[in-house]
């Protein structure tokens, strides 16, 4: 099963090739996302592609601010995973990934947020099987990086996707089998 294949490569990269993406790649990539099903077919979603050095930049300086202040609070089991994954408030990758999607939610429709992460979801497929990564990027200040972009009339950011081919070493991180989260009712 091709699907099967792909979500089993498929892996988070934080770190991207100089490498130019074609615009028809990130074409494909949002025609793939559009098709995802949507709460009552409202398709809740609208996507921005941002390939502007200076816009990048500006949205990384804006999330990089909010997310001083969250990874200042972190604690327990998931500040020691952070730490343990070298994952922390700087986000290069916003502005040295070749392109920035960001994924925007209808606020008045029903289902909004779900939809627009199946969409993601498609998404994260489509940009494996064309040989591209991502890492999927929720800011801890939603509000400091809306400032930055023109948010769509009625919209709210829900992810940035920074996209490009891969230069991250590491391995995939480990996923439970499938009796793990199987459970089967007669």
């Amino acid at each position: 099963m091709k699907t099967l294949e792909l979500a089993r490569n498929r892996k988070t990269s934080r770190s991207f090739k100089k490498t130019d993406v074609s615009p028809d790649l990130i074409r494909t990539t949002i025609d793939v996302a559009r098709e995802a099903p949507s709460g009552a077919n409202y398709q809740g979603w609208k996507f921005t592609v941002i390939t502007n050095q200076d816009t990048k930049k500006r949205i990384r300086e804006a999330s990089e601010a909010g997310e001083k202040e969250f990874y200042g609070k972190v604690s327990g089991d998931w500040g020691q995973w952070l730490n343990r994954s070298k994952i922390n408030w700087m986000k290069p990758y916003l502005e040295e990934a070749p392109v920035l999607i960001a994924v925007f939610a209808r606020n008045d429709v029903p289902y909004s947020k779900e939809s627009v992460w199946l969409a993601v979801g498609y998404m994260l497929l489509a940009l494996e099987e064309q040989g591209l990564a991502t890492v999927t990027y929720t800011p801890s200040s939603v509000k400091l990086v809306e400032d930055v972009l023109s948010v769509p009339e009625g919209y709210r950011l829900e992810v940035i996707l920074p996209i490009g081919y891969s230069n991250d070493a590491k391995s995939k991180e480990p996923r439970l089998g499938i009796e793990a989260v199987l459970e089967t009712i007669s």
